[in-house]
């Protein structure tokens, strides 16, 4: 039964990449039709065609390899005499076309988001309702504070808080709350730790925190302020990698990713199929939110870069010609393939060891 159950888990994992995928190409899609730019084809996967037809001036195609996927727009690459090619059209429209991708990813974020919390009868929230029997935070804190930040890192969900006390380096914490309408900031707070069998020091709490009911308003309140505390989540994460507080071993390409997904899926199927499905979705969730927020990063080959050569011409107001930007593009692209072959080396070895 659990192989069963496994086996289906997978499968839905597999859609729901390509949902990933199908959501940030549709972004770009219906943006360019609806700004009146041509699109030759929509694709959905990478490699030989499997099955294709075409509608009106579109084609429309399903490809062999579920790693990615395109929406192939006139005069994009290239210049076009066509009135409705994407260079034709005004700067404002064609940042529109570059960043729709990305925002369609994250409110796909928001829909997973809300998807994991619906079965939830109660929210954790960042106030403190009582401590354990056994603490040392109490010696700064109190019941009733609302955390703030710790370690200057702001806190509004348990998502925040989570992450504030995985990326905390050392057992000496800086805490700012708000008692009795005030705000208040405390240094050297020390909470209890353990290690695991990898010799990973990892921080917990020592108080527990107020409950929020389950209801429509409430709902939709934690899931627009989850889905924002994933998408700080990832950009603190940037710049940690960016200033060396984060190692390179713990960045995951393709292959770790796939890794973590099957073990937080599996280890929820010890519990139920249920459990199971909410890890995937939830880790999913992660990924679609990734993705946006790092292709927005003003980097070549990402729809980022795009974004910035249209800032440039709509200040200096004439474009760069397009294969002078092609090739920045195409260097970027170049780049980032070699480090995604690096990750991906990385992950493996990291898998044998």
């Amino acid at each position: 039964m659990i192989k069963i159950e496994g086996v289906l888990l997978v499968i839905i994992g597999i859609l729901l990449f390509e949902l990933i995928i199908f959501i940030h190409e549709f972004g770009h899609f219906i943006t360019a039709k609806k700004c009146g730019v041509k699109v030759n084809e929509f694709a959905l996967g990478m490699g030989p065609k499997l099955i294709k037809f075409q509608k009106g001036e579109t084609l429309y195609s399903l490809r062999a390899f579920p790693i990615g996927g395109f929406c192939s727009m006139e005069g994009e690459d290239a210049d076009s005499e066509d009135n409705r090619a994407f260079g034709k059209k005004s700067v404002w429209k064609r940042m529109l076309i570059v960043v729709a991708g990305a925002v369609m990813n994250i409110l796909l974020g928001f829909v997973l988001m809300m998807i994991t919390l619906i079965p939830n009868s109660r929210f954790a929230s960042n106030r403190i309702a009582a401590f354990s029997d056994v603490c040392t935070s109490s010696q700064f804190l109190q019941v009733g504070d609302e955390i703030k930040s710790i370690n200057g890192y702001g806190i509004s969900t348990s998502m925040d808080l989570n992450f504030a006390l995985a990326t905390a380096k050392n057992n000496d914490m800086t805490f700012t709350v708000v008692r009795d309408g005030q705000t208040m900031t405390f240094d050297h707070v020390k909470l209890p730790t353990s290690q695991t069998k990898e010799g990973k020091e990892i921080t917990h709490l020592d108080f527990k925190v107020a409950a929020i009911e389950n209801n429509f308003w409430t709902l939709m309140q934690q899931t627009f302020l989850q889905t924002c505390s994933t998408v700080k989540m990832v950009w603190a994460s940037l710049i940690g990698l960016i200033t060396g507080q984060f190692g390179f071993n713990e960045v995951a390409g393709p292959i770790g990713m796939t890794s973590a997904i099957t073990q937080a899926t599996a280890a929820g199927l010890q519990s139920s199929f249920w459990a199971g499905l909410g890890n995937l979705i939830f880790i999913m969730m992660v990924i679609t939110v990734n993705l946006g927020v790092v292709n927005l990063l003003p980097l070549p080959a990402l729809d980022g870069g795009r974004l910035v050569f249209l800032i440039i011409e709509a200040i200096r107001r004439k474009p760069i010609k397009p294969e002078h930007e092609g090739w920045v593009h195409a260097i970027g692209l170049a780049v980032l393939l070699l480090f995604m072959v690096v990750i991906s080396i990385n992950d493996i070895i990291r898998l044998f060891q």
